[in-house]
């Protein structure tokens, strides 16, 4: 199983036990003559040590010490293959990318921010870590950018997704720093916290993001990793009969949980339509459902289209939480969509109270709140 990445090797604790003095005489009598064993001392049971079970990893705490300087002026290449030149260090921020506002938050630069996205307030993880947010100017979506709103808000740097790429190069010409952000995929994801920590001079938080992530998904993997790995169908948030390819982030959503992605043969797409003879064919032991799924698990268990599939039969449909955020998507959290699953696919390897506390320690250290448990 592919590991999320490795900034560092995770240290291995030795644990060593220290024999306790006794303060009686020493026992003096001789010790026994070693003899073979006999019939009845082998037929006795011998007690076989159970297997360890490592100790869960903790969340890593902010250094206020520690300091990776960023030069400035700086040069980078965003996801799009732009050459973007940043003169200092920005102070003013805007991000029309729920994905970029979110890892902004996640670096604590949200007294930065002067503008968002459109639809900031059906954002749960807005009101939770900086309430603040929402009020702040709109710049547009995907579809509809709000340049104007953008000019008037004065940032140094604006974050954009990738199918505003022409937009960026806009906004450029009008003396704004624009960077496009594409992280569509866990290589991508990771390239994307890099540029972003750059940028904003937060290559500190950005390390520590990484490292937390990499810890985390490496802990539960080598968990599940001789375990037999369950066939399982990622349907879309609009329609039971959209899944991710192999393409997609949420392929190693899966993979990451000790899971093989059902769709994975469907390389040459993104998201992707089948039907429920394809579904079938499949024949997946869990289907699961995006966070923001329109449908219902009872819609699905009462489809009379997937009957005869193993999940239906044996009701192994879950749906992913979301009301945090969204983990089946690339944000920074995406990796607790990985823990929530393989608690679902390994319950035996993955314990439900390991994924509560590891959604409480990653918000409580890179959010500043204490979530309700999912």
């Amino acid at each position: 199983m592919k590991k999320f990445t490795a900034f560092f090797l995770a240290c291995v604790l030795l644990f060593s036990a220290a024999a306790c003095g006794k303060t009686s005489e020493p026992d003096k009598t001789p010790a026994p003559t070693r003899t073979a064993p006999t019939q009845d001392i082998q037929n006795q049971d011998v007690l076989t040590p159970a297997p360890s079970v490592p100790t869960p990893p903790e969340f890593p705490k902010k250094n206020p010490d520690s300091s990776v300087s960023v030069r400035f002026p700086l040069t980078v290449t965003d996801q799009a293959g732009r050459t973007v030149t940043i003169d200092q260090p920005p102070h003013r921020i805007a991000s029309s990318y729920y994905i970029s506002t979110s890892l902004l938050l996640s670096f604590g630069l949200k007294d930065k921010l002067v503008g968002i996205e459109a639809k900031a307030n059906t954002r749960n993880i807005y009101r939770l870590a900086a309430s603040q947010i929402i009020e702040l100017p709109n710049m547009g979506t995907a579809k509809e950018f709000n340049t104007e709103a953008c000019v008037a808000a004065k940032p140094e740097v604006v974050f954009l997704p990738m199918k505003l790429k022409k937009v960026a190069d806009t906004l450029e010409e009008l003396g704004i720093k624009a960077i496009v952000v594409n992280p569509e995929n866990t290589e991508l994801l990771i390239e994307c916290i890099s540029l972003v920590g750059n940028v904003t001079d937060s290559m500190d938080e950005a390390i520590l993001l990484l490292e937390t992530i990499d810890t985390f998904l490496s802990y539960t993997s080598d968990r599940v990793s001789t375990e037999a790995s369950p066939r399982v169908y990622l349907a879309g948030n609009s329609d039971l009969l959209s899944t991710a390819g192999s393409r997609m982030y949420q392929d190693s959503l899966v993979t990451n949980a000790g899971g093989i992605n059902v769709a994975a043969e469907l390389s040459d797409t993104y998201w992707a339509n089948v039907s429920y003879e394809q579904i079938l064919a499949w024949n997946p032991e869990y289907i699961v459902l995006a966070a923001d799924a329109s449908y219902t698990i009872e819609d699905v268990l009462n489809n009379a289209n997937l009957a005869a599939c193993d999940a239906v039969k044996n009701k192994k449909v879950v749906k992913l939480p979301g009301d945090i955020e969204a983990w089946d998507s690339p944000v920074p959290g995406s990796f607790l969509g990985s823990i929530y699953l393989a608690s679902v696919l390994h319950p035996d390897c993955i314990s439900t109270e390991f994924y509560k506390d590891c959604v409480t320690g990653f918000y409580e250290t890179f959010y500043g709140f204490t979530p309700a448990n999912e």
